[in-house]
C-alpha cells in the first residue's frame, strides 16, 4: 500500500518524509494566506472595496505577529530539523519529531488568521498552538544539541535565536490575556532583532561559503567565528536600545554591523562567473548592509534634529529585502537539492526573487511618499502577485517523489 501510495503524482503522506517538506509546505502556504489577508484589509480600508470583519486586535499588530511568529518560521524549523544532524554527524530526526511541529504551527496560522477575522477566541488558540509547535520543535533540536554536547557554534547560535523568540511569543501571548502593551512592542522586537536577524545571519554565515565552494572551483572559504560573536554582541545591542526607545543611538550598534555585513559579502562574493542559485543568495544578503545604513542614517538625523524621518524603511529594507529575498533563494536552493532537481533557479524563482527587489524599494520609497496607505495595499497585492506561481510550484514539489527515485 505505500508502495502505491509514492507511486502517484502527488501524496500527501510525502510531507512526512523529511523534515522540510512539511514544514517548507507549511511555511510556503502561510505565505499566501498570511499576505492574502493583510492585501483585503488594506484594500478594504483604503479603498472600501469590500467589507472586512474588524480583527479584535490592531489589524497592523495581527499582520506584524503572523509574519513574524507564523509565515517565516516554519522555514526555520523546517531547515534547522533537517540540518542540525548532518551539522554533527548524527542520524537524521525522524517524522515523529518534526510532524508535531508542522502540525502546531500550521494550526497556529489558520486559527490565528480565522480570529483575525472577528473571533477573538480562535486567536487565543492559534498562540496556543503556535507555542506548542515551537516548544515541540525546540526540545527536539535540544536533543541533537545534548547529544553532541553543544560543541557546534552555529547551531547554539540559531537555537538561542529560537529561545529569544519563545521569550517574545511568549510576551504575545501575555499580552492577549491582559498583560499592558509593553508586552507586545517587545514581542515584536525580539521577533525581529533577537530572532529572524540572528537566524538568517547564521544560516548565511554557515551555508553561503559553503555553497559556494561546492560549485566554484578554488573559492576559498572565509568564516571567522570571531565575526558570529560581535554580530551576537552587536545585535543585541541594538534590541537593548529599541527595548529603551534609545532611537538616538541606534548607531552605535547598526553603523559597525553595516561595515561588519559589508565585510562579508565583500570577502564571500565570488570573483568568477556563478550560478544564478548563488548570485541571489549573494544579493540577498547585500539588503542586510544596506538596512543597517538606513536604520544608522534614520537614528542620526534623530539624534541631531528630534526627527524621526524614513518612517518605517529601514524595518522593510530588512524584513522585505533581506528576509524575503533570502526566503525565495534559500528555499528554492534546499527544494531544488532535496528533491533532485538541479541545483538551478526555475522560472518562478526569478520572478519570486526579482519582484522581491521591487517590493522592497516600493515598501522603503513609499514611507516617504503622499498615500502611505494606497502604497500599503500595492506592495501587500504585489506580494502576493511575486509569491503565487514560486508557492504554487514549490507545493507541488513537496507532495511528488524525488525526481531521482531517492528517499527523503
Amino acid at each position: 500500500m505505500n508502495t502505491m501510495a509514492y507511486s502517484l503524482p502527488f501524496s500527501p503522506r510525502l510531507l512526512a518524509a523529511a523534515p522540510h517538506r512539511l514544514l517548507f509546505f507549511v511555511g510556503a502556504a502561510n505565505v499566501l494566506l498570511a499576505m492574502g489577508w493583510w492585501a483585503l484589509w488594506l484594500a478594504a480600508a483604503r479603498w472600501q472595496v469590500l467589507p472586512m470583519p474588524q480583527p479584535p486586535i490592531p489589524a497592523g499588530w495581527g499582520h506584524a505577529f503572523v509574519m513574524t511568529y507564523q509565515v517565516l518560521t516554519p522555514f526555520i524549523f523546517g531547515f534547522l530539523l533537517t540540518v542540525f544532524p548532518r551539522w554533527m554527524g548524527l542520524p537524521a530526526l525522524t517524522r515523529w519529531h518534526y510532524v508535531p511541529v508542522g502540525l502546531g504551527l500550521f494550526g497556529g496560522q489558520l486559527l490565528t488568521l480565522a480570529g483575525l477575522w472577528g473571533h477573538p477566541h480562535l486567536l487565543h488558540v492559534g498562540v496556543v498552538f503556535t507555542l506548542a509547535g515551537w516548544v515541540a520543535g525546540m526540545c527536539f533540536l535540544f536533543g541533537v544539541l545534548w547529544r553532541e554536547n553543544g560543541r557546534t557554534w552555529h547551531a547554539l547560535s540559531a537555537f538561542a535565536a529560537l529561545g529569544l523568540g519563545l521569550v517574545g511569543l511568549m510576551l504575545f501571548a501575555g499580552w492577549l490575556h491582559g498583560a499592558e502593551a509593553r508586552w507586545v512592542f517587545a514581542s515584536f522586537k525580539l521577533g525581529m532583532l533577537g530572532l529572524l536577524l540572528p537566524i538568517y545571519f547564521t544560516v548565511c554565515h554557515r551555508m553561503l561559503p559553503f555553497f559556494a565552494g561546492c560549485v566554484l572551483p578554488g573559492y576559498r572559504s572565509f568564516r571567522p567565528m570571531w565575526m558570529l560573536g560581535a554580530f551576537w554582541a552587536l545585535a543585541l545591542l541594538h534590541l537593548a536600545l529599541e527595548l529603551a526607545h534609545g532611537y538616538a543611538w541606534l548607531w552605535l550598534a547598526d553603523l559597525p554591523l553595516a561595515a561588519l555585513a559589508a565585510t562579508l559579502l565583500w570577502r564571500w562574493w565570488p570573483r568568477a562567473p556563478m550560478p544564478g542559485l548563488l548570485r541571489v543568495l549573494f544579493i540577498g544578503f547585500a539588503w542586510l548592509p544596506l538596512a543597517m545604513l538606513l536604520y544608522s542614517a534614520q537614528s542620526l538625523w534623530f539624534l541631531a534634529s528630534g526627527e524621526f524621518a524614513l518612517g518605517r524603511a529601514p524595518v522593510h529594507a530588512l524584513a522585505v529585502g533581506f528576509f524575503g529575498s533570502l526566503l525565495v533563494a534559500m528555499v528554492t536552493r534546499v527544494t531544488q537539492g532535496h528533491s533532485g532537481r538541479p541545483l538551478e533557479m526555475p522560472a518562478t524563482a526569478w520572478f519570486a526573487f526579482a519582484a522581491v527587489q521591487v517590493l522592497a524599494l516600493m515598501r522603503i520609497v513609499g514611507e516617504v511618499l503622499p498615500d502611505y496607505g494606497a502604497w500599503q495595499a500595492l506592495a501587500a497585492a504585489g506580494w502576493l502577485l511575486a509569491f503565487a506561481p514560486w508557492v504554487l510550484r514549490s507545493l507541488g514539489i513537496y507532495l511528488s517523489p524525488r525526481t531521482d527515485g531517492k528517499a527523503g
